[in-house]
Formats: C-alpha cells, sequence, structure tokens
C-alpha cells in the first residue's frame, strides 16, 4: 500500500502502524547493536558523545514502539515482537565498518522514520474516514513522533558535522 493514498480503513490503518513498530524496532535493534559490533580499534574513537546518540535512539524509539502500540491495542490487534526483529537484526544486517558508518546509518534510520510518519500524518489528515481509534489522540500520537524523529535527525547531523 502506498501511503500517497488515503487511509480509508481500520484495517489500513492497523497494518500502517505495525509497519511503524517494525520501523521502531528495528531502529531500537540496531542502536543497541551498533556499540558492540565496531571493532576494537575504533572502539577507541567512539566517543561518549556518539555512544550517548544511540543510546538515545534506543530508548526513544522504544517508548514510539509503545506508544504505537498502545493504539494498534485500541484497534484490537498485535504485532510484532522486538525479539523477532532483534533476531533479524542479529541475522541480516553486517556491523558498520567505522564509527563514521554508525553515524551514517543512524542518520539513515532517523531520517527514513521521520518520513514514514510525514507520510503517514498526510495521508490520515487525507482521508475522511473514521477510526476505532480516537483521531485526534491518533493525529497528536504521530505529531509527537514526528518531531522527536526530526530532533534525532539533527541530532545526528550535529554530531556528524562536529566531527568532521
Amino acid at each position: 500500500m502506498s501511503l500517497g493514498q488515503r487511509v480509508s480503513s481500520d484495517h489500513q490503518l492497523t497494518r500502517l502502524l505495525q509497519i511503524g513498530v517494525v520501523l521502531e524496532e528495528l531502529v531500537e535493534s540496531r542502536a543497541a547493536h551498533h556499540i558492540e559490533s565496531l571493532p576494537p580499534d575504533e572502539r577507541a574513537e567512539f566517543d561518549e558523545e556518539v555512544e550517548e546518540l544511540l543510546a538515545e535512539a534506543a530508548t526513544e524509539s522504544a517508548d514510539h514502539r509503545e506508544r504505537l502500540e498502545a493504539l494498534i491495542d485500541d484497534l484490537e490487534a498485535e504485532t510484532v515482537g522486538y525479539e523477532e526483529i532483534n533476531a533479524l537484526v542479529d541475522a541480516q544486517y553486517g556491523p558498520p565498518e567505522d564509527t563514521d558508518g554508525v553515524l551514517y546509518d543512524q542518520l539513515a534510520n532517523e531520517e527514513t522514520a521521520y518520513k514514514f510518519y510525514d507520510d503517514l500524518i498526510e495521508a490520515i489528515e487525507a482521508s475522511e474516514s473514521e477510526f476505532a481509534v480516537d483521531r485526534e489522540r491518533l493525529l497528536e500520537t504521530l505529531y509527537s513522533i514526528r518531531e522527536e524523529e526530526k530532533e534525532g535527525v539533527e541530532e545526528v547531523t550535529e554530531v556528524m558535522e562536529q566531527r568532521a
């Protein structure tokens, strides 16, 4: 389903929110794995600021996941468990080769999440459908998450600029 169209049913909304949960689980898992995955010679360059940035990203994604799951619960649906996504991340994604790779990966994660929520909000706002979840609460939650993703993009960009 393209986000270029309106969200017209609870089923579509649920699927999109579930995609958001998987996206957040992916970001959370990758951020948590980055520090552990760097080669020993790169860990020396891995400063506290980058480590803190990744820890905040993992915590923020966990919070976003929980907020999305609450909306999905109101729609009487289920989500994919974090453990399942974490296992896929372990199996599918190789570690970045250096600290710059970690930062570029984190920036891509933040930008992808921001764009997803921006498109989702636009698709919901374009819709005249009524949903089983309160529309105002739904949009307020998504606005808040989108804003936090935007701040994440800005934080990663700032760290990258300081390191240049």
